[in-house]
């Protein structure tokens, strides 16, 4: 078995100190940042969207992968700008102002990081001025909204209103999700997109992207 063989099975089983063990190792070995990235970190955490999606996986499980792939990524990231590696994307993310729950956002959180994605997490009970504070800083090409309440969801319209009101819908993407959250809802609202879960997030958020850069 060859080690990016044996981190891909680590990153799916959630063993952290092994991945971060055999991302030490890759490198001392001399193998390529952008490979032990692309085919030991990002094509286990695809594995696990997969799994999770026909119900081999499940939430638990896709957290500790999630958090195996950090500290392989903890590792490497120190090294990208020398290697080139530009992420997929930035993404800004947050549970929308009024809502303080931040599983779902978290495990999308992890899930659009390990598909090679820029992640700033601003975390619950976000304000629509934080978001778009937040998109300018950053640059992001993509805001990432999660309301598991349907007090709050409706800060999701006043925080696509407030980047409308800044100028930047031509230059980010919305995509919306949580427990409450419909595609019904996302197409009133105006959101670009709409995911049921952190697996299906991870697509949407490429789509998008890619949407937004053609």
């Amino acid at each position: 078995m060859s080690l990016l063989d044996e981190m891909n099975i680590s990153v799916i089983e959630g063993n952290r100190d092994k991945v971060e063990e055999l991302t030490r190792q890759a490198l001392d070995q001399g193998i390529e940042v952008s490979t032990i990235l692309n085919q030991g970190l990002i094509a286990p955490m695809d594995v696990v969207g997969q799994r999770f999606e026909v119900g081999e996986l499940f939430i638990p499980e896709m957290i500790v992968a999630g958090e195996a792939m950090t500290r392989g990524l903890n590792v490497l990231s120190p090294l990208f700008k020398e290697s080139g590696i530009k992420p997929q994307g930035t993404v800004v993310i947050g549970t929308v102002e009024g809502d303080r729950h931040s599983i779902g956002k978290s495990l999308a959180s992890m899930m659009m990081e390990g598909a090679g994605f820029k992640i700033t997490d601003l975390g619950e009970d976000v304000s629509p001025e934080r978001f778009v504070k937040s998109v300018k800083e950053e640059g992001a090409q993509l805001v990432g909204m999660s309301a598991l309440l349907t007090t709050t969801m409706l800060l999701m319209k006043t925080t696509i209103e407030a980047l409308n009101e800044a100028g930047l819908l031509d230059k980010v993407k919305t995509l919306i999700g949580g427990a409450p959250i419909t595609q019904e809802y996302a197409d009133k609202i105006g959101a670009d997109g709409y995911a049921p879960d952190a697996a299906t997030g991870v697509k949407k958020a490429r789509e998008l992207v890619q949407a937004l850069a053609a």
